[in-house]
């Protein structure tokens, strides 16, 4: 794929990109150059590869934008890609966030939607905290699909469980490894109560 900016987008297949992306500017009633991608790296993503594509409409100067994520290898190990996937096509269907506008085999192109990233010093703004916190509960509230049970423990686990393949018996012990286990199943059973509600949670929440 020829990209006016910044060469080839790494770890994406460029034909199958390319056919996606002359599908989504099709639906806009673009019909576009392979040649005019503009391709813009974007900053804050902490396990994929972001890139904001710019491409000239047909209605005079205007420029379309879209954002293209391209998945980062090996973080399998922190969640369930395909249960993201899900996720997030279920959020854009009901106006959480970006819409989903396609999928290639290891990214998805999204709705670039023109905001500010938030700060350090924005989420200590009582104001700015206040909407997070509504937002959240909205959030919280949402039919998802998928088992309903509590993914918490497991995940802990499992991270614990490949922190100690990688790590050498000094390091482990260095980091206190070994009893982590016993901490987990302590905090499951003071944490686990009869009387909570299960509910869908970010689990990622920072300020990038």
């Amino acid at each position: 794929m020829a990209l006016k900016k910044n060469g080839f987008i790494p770890s994406s297949t460029p034909e199958e990109l390319k056919k996606v992306l002359a599908a989504v500017a099709s639906v806009w009633g673009d019909t576009i150059d392979m040649e005019e991608f503009h391709v813009f790296p974007l900053k804050g993503a902490m396990t994929n590869e972001v890139f904001q594509i710019n491409w000239p409409t047909n209605h005079g100067d205007l420029h379309q934008k879209v954002l293209v994520r391209v998945y980062g290898k090996g973080v399998e190990v922190f969640f369930n890609r395909d249960d993201e996937i899900r996720t997030f096509e279920r959020m854009s269907e009901l106006g959480q966030g970006p819409r989903l506008l396609g999928r290639f085999s290891d990214g998805r192109i999204e709705e670039f939607i023109h905001a500010r990233t938030l700060s350090v010093a924005d989420l200590r703004d009582p104001e700015i905290s206040s909407l997070i916190a509504a937002k959240l509960r909205e959030f919280n509230n949402l039919d998802m699909p998928g088992p309903k049970n509590v993914l918490l423990w497991e995940r802990l686990r499992t991270w614990l469980s490949q922190a100690k393949r990688f790590c050498s018996p000094s390091t482990a012990k260095e980091f206190g490894l070994d009893g982590l286990e016993e901490e987990i199943s302590i905090l499951e059973k003071e944490l686990t109560q009869g009387y909570q509600e299960i509910g869908f949670c970010h689990n990622d929440l920072q300020y990038g």
